[in-house]
């Protein structure tokens, strides 16, 4: 079976910041990411409410480029685990910038291709900046969560070209 060539979406997601209590005095929180049909998850952080996760987790991206959905739950041992917020992120920016730098042959180390404001299409909390570093197109965000009364979590979203194997 061949690889096609397309593009690889790897979310680093970083920490989360005054999560909800969901628990007696704290949360287990962990994260799931979705895109189209697939999901990602990261490991549970017990007795925090503001994570440290550091952890990749890799979606592929398909055309067109869609919108970005992450979920934080509670990890419950006896019951359904709670949720602590939901976000979204469009990946058009993101995908349109990759793009571009392609097109334009931008290899500045650290290069910002695109600035992305708060909007109705994602759930930023401060302006986000895509940049070229290290060989990928990389968007640092804070995502305001929502349905909660607070919670913002930071993820590293890279996109990179998948090539088709030749060896």
């Amino acid at each position: 079976m061949e690889e096609q060539a397309g593009l690889v979406l790897k979310v680093v997601v970083v920490q989360g910041k005054r999560l909800v209590i969901r628990d007696f005095k704290s949360s287990d929180p962990y994260v799931v990411l979705k895109l189209g049909n697939q999901t990602v998850k990261t490991k549970v952080i017990n007795s925090c409410l503001n994570p440290v996760w550091n952890e990749e987790l890799t979606l592929k991206l398909t055309e067109p480029a869609g919108v970005l959905n992450l979920e934080v739950y509670d990890k419950d041992r006896f019951k359904a685990d709670d949720k602590m917020g939901h976000a979204h992120i469009s990946l058009q920016p993101l995908v349109s910038a990759a793009r571009l730098r392609q097109i334009l042959g931008v290899s500045t180390e650290g290069e910002t291709l695109r600035k992305v404001i708060p909007d109705s299409d994602n759930c930023l909390a401060v302006e986000s900046c895509i940049n070229y570093k290290d060989g990928e197109v990389v968007q640092d965000v804070w995502l305001r969560l929502s349905g909660v009364e607070s919670g913002e979590i930071e993820l590293k979203i890279k996109c990179k070209n998948l090539h088709v194997a030749s060896h």
